[in-house]
């Protein structure tokens, strides 16, 4: 993007000439909302893995620069695919969705070339929004025109938006139009963060993000949705950065799966992790990694507290 990073404002200064808003990014599960985020911010703040309902918080990317010589500032939200609940942490999951979209100032809907014409749940919650709808349809980059065609003819006459984009997020296709329409519909408003923020989330986030993301990389079925990671320390020194992180599972046999045999498992799940931490943070990392059976911890409302499920 042909945007130039910017002297540090205050944010709250009224007094500068100032676009700023927030821009929520929503859909179904697995149609690439993290990797377009990323692709929008320029760095890589949301973990992506093949199987759906990846993410499961609301993750801010922050991006400031000028545009046509005005200065802005984009709040891009990334949020869980959204879905039927079916227990506690799916229903936390769709509060995030929804304080997205309440705070959106303009909203990318993002669609699958594929989907199977089943987005209501997504189009529901939109119904309600009065800012403006922006739907990209993503992964034209595995389609043909004609196909990219027939889909865009299919919304235009299913739903009202804006414009329509079709997009590759993974190739950065058309994603500089992307950047383009958001901010033609960015309100006049100063700075809601500090201009070298890029981020609302800690680094002990991103660090059990990263370890999870490892999970989901390694194990099948049921494993990854039943595990949580909790960095239980997070000591910064002048050449290294040492983790502990706690892993929660449901259940005894999902331990042991985790594990493997001999911890063979877990300790190829630490090495990646490790080497994805150390790029995230430009520095060695340590890590030390704890499996602990936590039953049911998916359903407990105050375990889902102390996990950061609430907005």
């Amino acid at each position: 993007m042909d945007q130039e990073i910017t002297e540090n404002i205050p944010a709250g200064d009224l007094s500068v000439n100032h676009k700023a808003g927030f821009v929520s990014i929503v859909g179904k599960p697995n149609v690439g909302k993290s990797t377009l985020m990323n692709q929008l911010v320029g760095e890589r703040l949301s973990i992506i893995t093949a199987k759906a309902q990846t993410t499961r918080h609301r993750i801010m990317g922050i991006l400031n620069g000028t545009h046509n010589g005005q200065e802005f500032q984009l709040v891009y939200s990334d949020t869980p695919g959204i879905i039927k609940p079916l227990y506690k942490l799916q229903e936390s999951m769709m509060s995030f969705v929804r304080g997205s979209i309440e705070d959106a100032d303009v909203i990318l809907f993002v669609t699958d070339i594929f989907e199977l014409h089943d987005e209501n749940d997504v189009i529901e919650r939109l119904k309600k929004s009065e800012v403006p709808v922006l739907l990209l349809i993503n992964k034209i980059d595995h389609a043909t025109q004609e196909q990219v065609n027939e889909k865009i003819a299919y919304w235009q006459e299913n739903f009202t938006a804006q414009e329509i984009i079709p997009i590759s997020a993974l190739n950065g296709f058309n994603t500089e139009h992307v950047f383009e329409s958001i901010i033609s519909r960015l309100p006049q408003h100063p700075a809601y963060f500090p201009k070298d923020e890029l981020t609302d989330k800690p680094e002990r986030f991103f660090a059990s993000e990263i370890i999870r993301e490892k999970i989901f990389l390694n194990y099948k079925k049921e494993v990854p949705y039943s595990s949580e990671v909790v960095v239980t320390g997070f000591k910064e020194k002048e050449d290294i950065i040492v983790i502990q992180a706690e892993i929660l599972v449901e259940r005894a046999t999902q331990r042991a799966i985790l594990l493997g045999e001999g911890g063979k498992m877990i300790k190829k799940t630490g090495i990646m992790a490790r080497e994805e931490l150390e790029r995230f943070f430009g520095k060695k990392v340590f890590l030390e990694q704890f499996v602990k059976v936590e039953p049911d911890w998916r359903q407990k409302e105050r375990m889902l507290k102390r996990l950061g499920y609430d907005e």
